[in-house]
């Protein structure tokens, strides 16, 4: 019953509405991974709360958004739409963020938490302050806006720091006239109001329209900002929405003791919100592989772990390089998995630890250390005893 729920749910990012037995929405939320999120409600242990929600689900609709921050946009407007539940239980709405653009001169686009949201200037409310602030970093790229106090617009003697990376559209020192900088704030604003493909129907028409009167600065400008529109890369956004949102984020450590090649084995640790969950800890004894080959030893516990029915990690940490990160991907994608990988390796001069693979900004390095020394002691601790119990036996 539990996998009719979410078992044809799709890998791609989305907003979920969770419905009771009458049909009404009782939670709503978003996902980088659809399929992955909602069966994580389900799989794996829950604080008493969410226990209650989920033995309230009798139905459970989604919507496939193109990109993660359309979800989180997507999500807000549902949230407001149907004040569901278990979104608002025990809060009131200055618990809830929202994206708000001025209405100076040239308006400033702020988060801040009010009870009486204004329509057409205040967006929202978002769960989560961390994805909100990533949507908003991401987003200033495309459309660039001014943060500086509207009495000091025009004002400074040299651009801003931010006007030097295309950040600020340069209101700091007259650089942009009002017409030009009210053109990205509508912009903006159509995006954050859900209408991203008729933002870009607008664009391309006025792109063209520039080109045919030979304002091919303007339509550079629409040109790129149509490109980047169809290419956010918002992982950020996700692996901060998962690390909030989901209870605990679960970090999965491997790594392989073959010492001399001899009665390989490989070791996995779990960490959930950064504290080992020792209960949870596997160890695997190499079957397929023989000699020197940890790179195939990793791709072997790696395609084991994933045949069994534990909820899958949000990060995945192997011991090694750019080799060991690859062959943990290739199992995974031979499943038709996504989880994010990464390798722990020394730095060339052996006093640093470097990361290879997927970057996952806002990660602890400290915490990925610790599962690193656990993992490897894990697997020192079982390959001794397996060694142990060959040496007796022969």
């Amino acid at each position: 019953m539990k996998n009719k729920l979410y078992g044809s749910l799709p890998d791609t990012p989305g907003v979920y509405l969770m419905k009771n037995a009458s049909r009404k929405t009782i939670y709503v939320g978003k996902a980088a991974n659809l399929k992955r999120r909602v069966s994580s409600y389900f799989l794996r242990p829950q604080d008493a709360r969410i226990s209650k929600l989920v033995s309230e689900i009798k139905k459970i609709d989604h919507i496939e958004t193109g990109t993660a921050i359309e979800a989180l946009i997507l999500e807000a407007k549902l949230i407001k739409r149907y004040q569901p539940f278990y979104n608002i239980r025990e809060k009131d709405d200055k618990s809830f963020l929202y994206i708000e653009v001025t209405n100076d001169k040239f308006p400033r686009v702020l988060l801040v938490r009010e009870k009486s949201p204004e329509e057409g200037r205040r967006f929202g409310p978002f769960t989560s302050s961390g994805s909100a602030k990533e949507a908003l970093r991401i987003l200033r790229k495309i459309f660039p806006w001014s943060v500086h106090p509207p009495e000091k617009a025009g004002e400074y003697k040299k651009p801003c720091f931010d006007y030097e990376i295309g950040l600020c559209p340069g209101v700091c020192v007259g650089a942009v006239s009002r017409s030009d900088y009210m053109k990205n704030i509508r912009a903006l604003k159509m995006f954050l109001s859900g209408k991203k493909k008729v933002l870009i129907n607008k664009m391309e028409t006025e792109m063209k329209r520039s080109a045919k009167e030979l304002n091919f600065e303007r339509a550079g400008v629409l040109k790129r900002q149509i490109f980047a529109l169809n290419h956010i890369q918002d992982v950020a956004l996700i692996t901060d929405d998962f690390s909030e949102e989901r209870n605990g984020e679960r970090i999965e450590g491997y790594d392989i003791s073959d010492i001399s090649w001899d009665s390989a084995v490989g070791s996995m640790v779990v960490f959930i919100d950064g504290r080992p969950k020792k209960d949870e800890y596997k160890k695997f004894k190499i079957k397929t592989i023989e000699g020197a080959n940890d790179v195939g030893m990793m791709r072997e516990i790696i395609e084991r772990r994933i045949k069994n029915p534990w909820p899958l990690p949000d990060v995945i940490l192997v011991d090694g390089g750019k080799t060991q990160v690859g062959a943990a991907r290739s199992a995974l994608s031979s499943a038709g998995i996504k989880v994010p990988v990464i390798g722990m390796v020394k730095g060339p001069d052996r006093k640093r630890t470097d990361l290879v693979g997927d970057f996952i900004p806002g990660i602890n390095k400290k915490v990925l250390e610790q599962v690193r020394d656990e993992a490897h002691r894990f697997a020192i601790s079982y390959h001794r005893r397996v060694r142990g119990r060959e040496f007796l036996s022969d």
